[in-house]
């Protein structure tokens, strides 16, 4: 049978591996950070009739610039954003794919700070730009010292910034990003996957974009508005940047179901963001519990927490998938992540975990 190396793939994907978390039908699943409540049914139903009448003119192309649904993101934005700032695509990693096609390439680098979304690094590959991953500081909180200190060792031409940082959940200061905007040569992309997670009054760096036209702020409707089946990512920068973007995007990459779909959760915005607070009261359940059974949880902004002092990680994994329970194993020694779910999903994972208690708490 011909395998991978049998090919004529390019030699710098050689030796790689794709992206991908377990796939496991399992009662509780909390390894990818999706939002495990489900959508109310009265905005379900109202997006199954939007998505209905597109079906009718499925004949046709969408509208290749998403107009709508551009106005509708910019609306949810808010800080003044007008259409022509903000871009959409499949999720935020084909956004993220678009900024690389346009700012990286061959001959060219994207920076990060690892441990840090592992897509950046594929997406840095497949779209031929050199990856660089530099260190953090302590608990993988990020200074604006550490990371200016490593834009001017390795001017790269686009920074990668995960706000709140995935797989660690660590909040990212407006006083870093902004030390990094304005150090940088190249583009700078303030990944905010989760932001909609982050304590009640964290600023977005949203509020940085006037007056910094190399300065991108990405997010995406996977997480809050617990649509990633959907697959809408979205971006606000300058307009000029927006039309770099056209250069690369395929056409008509946004099909009309999905813009239809899109249009519909917006439009019930504050029903699709109802679950927040109990989700991020979760977080700190989980927090504040694996933290009494001696557990070593890091400070999270996300819908996520990553914690050490596993003796065994892989073990755990394990015995928790024998229960029906699946988490995530991220390479990080002593560590695994959670996803907080709903208060029975947060409840059986906790009540699993007291098996594997330290003998010491991680307060003591």
């Amino acid at each position: 049978m011909t395998s991978l190396d049998d090919l004529p793939i390019r030699d710098d994907l050689r030796g790689k591996s794709p992206y991908g978390a377990p796939q496991k039908h399992v009662p509780v699943a909390l390894n990818v950070n999706e939002n495990t409540h489900p959508i109310p049914e009265d905005v379900a139903h109202d997006i199954v009739a939007r998505v209905a009448a597109a079906i009718i003119g499925l004949n046709r192309y969408p509208d290749r610039e998403f107009t709508e649904l551009r106005t509708a993101l910019a609306r949810y934005l808010g800080h003044d954003l007008v259409p022509e700032q903000l871009w959409a695509a499949n999720g935020s990693n084909e956004v993220l794919q678009h900024v690389l096609q346009a700012f990286g390439g061959p001959g060219r680098t994207a920076l990060g700070f690892g441990p840090t979304y592992s897509m950046y690094g594929l997406l840095s590959s497949g779209t031929g730009t050199g990856w660089i991953a530099a260190d953090r500081d302590g608990d993988f909180e990020l200074s604006p010292e550490t990371a200016v200190a490593a834009i001017e060792r390795h001017d790269p031409d686009v920074v990668l910034l995960c706000s709140p940082n995935n797989p660690t959940g660590t909040p990212l200061s407006l006083e870093t990003i902004a030390a990094v905007a304005d150090a940088a040569r190249g583009v700078v992309v303030v990944d905010e996957a989760y932001q909609e997670f982050a304590d009640p009054g964290t600023p977005s760096a949203l509020t940085l974009l006037q007056g910094r036209p190399r300065l991108l702020v990405s997010r995406t409707m996977s997480k809050a508005f617990a649509f990633a089946g959907a697959r809408v990512g979205y971006l606000a920068a300058a307009p000029a940047v927006i039309d770099a973007l056209r250069l690369v995007r395929l056409p008509y990459h946004l099909s009309a179901l999905t813009q239809a779909a899109a249009l519909g959760a917006l439009a019930h915005a504050d029903e699709m963001l109802a679950m927040v607070d109990e989700i991020r009261a979760q977080r700190e359940r989980i927090t504040r519990e694996l933290r009494g059974l001696g557990f070593h949880p890091y400070r999270s902004g996300a819908n996520f927490v990553l914690f050490g002092g596993v003796a065994d990680p892989h073990a755990v994994f394990e015995a928790l998938l024998d229960r029906g329970i699946l988490i995530r194993e991220i390479g990080l020694p002593g560590c695994l992540r959670v996803t907080a779910g709903t208060e029975a999903e947060t409840t059986a994972f906790l009540e699993a975990m007291a098996s594997f208690a330290p003998s010491t708490p991680a307060n003591a």
